[in-house]
């Protein structure tokens, strides 16, 4: 298993007639992954070469999953309009949307996540401002490199992209069952609980790894959740050891104050709530390697 995506997942791509949205539908396809078309109202009735194979282009978000059973959206919109792609993915009943889009609005993505929840929708927002969902093996929904690792057992939840990659790599001898780049924008649709919870409910994961930044508390909230609804071995990596107090760090804006939002104040809750945080994204990889070892 995986969890979010698998094997049966059919993707499809919102401006996959875009410059980014087709390199990495190509890249996705040749993963492995299920494209079965993109949607871009301006081009319907179009098709798309993706090295070869052919994949339709629909007006629509629903128009394309009526058409070709898809459950799953990946969107390269341009900023601009990327409120109104996600909230047509809602609409349309999608089961999973990634959001890779950078740069939108913080008060757009305020407005489709809470459209999302008001709408009683269970459509699944990863991101924005994400590499995607990757389940090695099996599928790719976004922009992770899919040949840095291998399938295997540990789950990867992780608000930076680049350090989602290296700890991939880092455990490629044991190989990744889903790593999941939820961003790290001050508005995001899934959150650490949230794939810590379904790395917890699935079979084929037997170590966890979570990585987060300073700034904000969305750390500490996990480690409470850890400590009263997780079982399986989590280590932890928060990256910002080093950041001056004060200072706006990194494309999330991601600001300390004082002791709350530091690495330190992060690395002492998610030990309290027994888990294992390395002070480097290599300690932290072979923190999980020990800790699979013992299983």
């Amino acid at each position: 298993m995986a969890i979010f995506l698998d094997n049966s997942s059919r993707i499809i791509v919102q401006g996959i007639t875009g410059s980014e949205g087709h390199k990495h539908a190509r890249r996705m396809l040749a993963a492995g992954a299920n494209i079965v078309g993109g949607v871009n109202a301006r081009k319907a009735g179009q098709s798309v070469d993706l090295d070869g194979q052919s994949r339709p282009v629909f007006g629509s978000v629903a128009e394309a999953m009526a058409e070709t059973g898809a459950n799953v959206t990946v969107l390269f919109v341009p900023p601009a309009f990327a409120k109104d792609a996600v909230i047509e993915a809602v609409d349309a009943g999608i089961e999973l949307a990634v959001v890779i889009t950078e740069g939108i609005p913080v008060h757009d993505a305020a407005a489709f996540w809470a459209y999302a929840c008001s709408a009683g929708n269970t459509t699944r927002i990863v991101g924005p401002n994400c590499p995607g969902v990757i389940s090695p093996g099996r599928s790719n929904a976004g922009i992770i490199p899919a040949d840095i690792t291998e399938s295997g057992r540990i789950g990867v939840v992780s608000k930076s992209g680049t350090l989602t990659y290296q700890l991939m790599y880092e455990l490629r001898d044991i190989g990744i069952s889903t790593a999941v780049g939820i961003g790290g924008d001050p508005i995001i649709g899934t959150t650490h609980i949230d794939a810590i919870a379904a790395f917890q409910d699935d079979p084929d994961t037997d170590v966890i790894v979570m990585i987060g930044e300073i700034g904000g508390d969305a750390e500490e909230r996990a480690a409470d959740y850890i400590a009263s609804h997780v079982t399986k071995p989590v280590v932890g990596y928060v990256a910002g050891f080093t950041a001056p107090e004060g200072k706006t760090m990194g494309h999330a804006g991601a600001i300390i104050s004082g002791s709350a939002g530091t690495a330190d104040a992060k690395k002492h809750a998610l030990e309290t709530a027994g888990v294992r945080v390395g002070k480097t994204p290599s300690e932290a990889a072979e923190l999980a390697r020990e800790l699979y070892k013992q299983l």
